[in-house]
C-alpha cells in the first residue's frame, strides 16, 4: 500500500529552473521529441515545450518521471488539448526545411 502512495507522489508535476541554465522537470510521462533547441514532453498536467539553445539531457529517471536538462532556456509553454500526430509531423518538416 505504501508503494502505491510513493508512485503517486513521484509523478507530481513540478519545474525547477536555476540561473536559466538548468531545469528539472518532475511528473514526466514521456519525452515525445527533443533536439538541441526544443524538447516536447508529456507531463501529468499536459504537454510541455521547452525551447532554448544547446539543450541536452543530463539526467533521466524514468521510474520517478524526472528529467534534468542543461543549456540556455528561452521559453516554456504548455500545450492545451494535447498534441496530435499531424502537429508533430508538421513541426518536424518545418524544422527540416528551414
Amino acid at each position: 500500500m505504501d508503494k502505491v502512495k510513493e508512485l503517486d507522489n513521484g509523478f507530481n508535476h513540478g519545474l525547477t529552473i536555476a540561473e536559466r541554465k538548468n531545469i528539472v522537470v518532475s511528473g514526466v510521462k514521456k519525452i515525445e521529441s527533443f533536439d538541441n533547441e526544443e524538447f516536447l514532453m508529456e507531463t501529468t498536467l499536459g504537454f510541455l515545450v521547452i525551447k532554448g539553445s544547446e539543450l541536452e539531457i543530463i539526467k533521466l529517471d524514468t521510474y520517478q518521471g524526472n528529467v534534468s536538462i542543461k543549456g540556455k532556456i528561452d521559453s516554456l509553454m504548455y500545450l492545451d488539448g494535447g498534441i496530435n500526430k499531424k502537429d508533430k509531423e508538421s513541426s518536424f518538416f518545418s524544422k527540416l526545411f528551414k
